[in-house]
């Protein structure tokens, strides 16, 4: 997850209205994917770490700062990206506080079988993305 962070916190101030967020895919103690959200706020991380990725996706957990989202805007739902790649777990450091996705993502992954863990280093992924945070408070 330090990781993740490192490359949101690299982006902050750069993808616009979207929060920046890692994600970092690890399969077998290794990494096969590092991804974080694009200039202008699309692609989003983990679409970018998946790219990375490729097949390889499959069978790993993907470490991500912010809940992945759930809904369909000018992209395809993140979860659902996950979730068609195979990947086996995913741990989030925070839930999203976007009423479009606030624990959907989390909860599209459970219903898939994935193994979903939230909460770890909250406090610092709530810090990259603390103006995107106080847009929903």
């Amino acid at each position: 997850m330090s990781l993740a962070l490192d490359l949101a916190r690299g982006q902050q101030g750069r993808t616009a209205e979207n929060p920046a967020v890692g994600c970092v895919l690890v399969k077998d103690g290794k990494i096969v994917g590092q991804g974080v959200t694009s200039d202008g706020g699309r692609p989003h991380g983990e679409a970018n770490a998946l790219q990375v990725a490729g097949i390889a996706a499959k069978g790993a957990t993907a470490y991500v700062t912010l809940e992945p989202c759930s809904h369909y805007g000018q992209t395809a739902p993140c979860a659902n990206a996950l979730i068609d790649a195979g990947i086996t777990r995913c741990v989030i450091a925070v839930i999203d506080p976007d009423p479009r996705v606030h624990w959907r993502g989390a909860a599209l992954l459970q219903e898939a079988g994935i193994d979903t863990a939230v909460g770890l280093c909250e406090d610092e992924a709530f810090l990259i993305n603390a103006d995107f945070f106080g847009r929903f408070s």
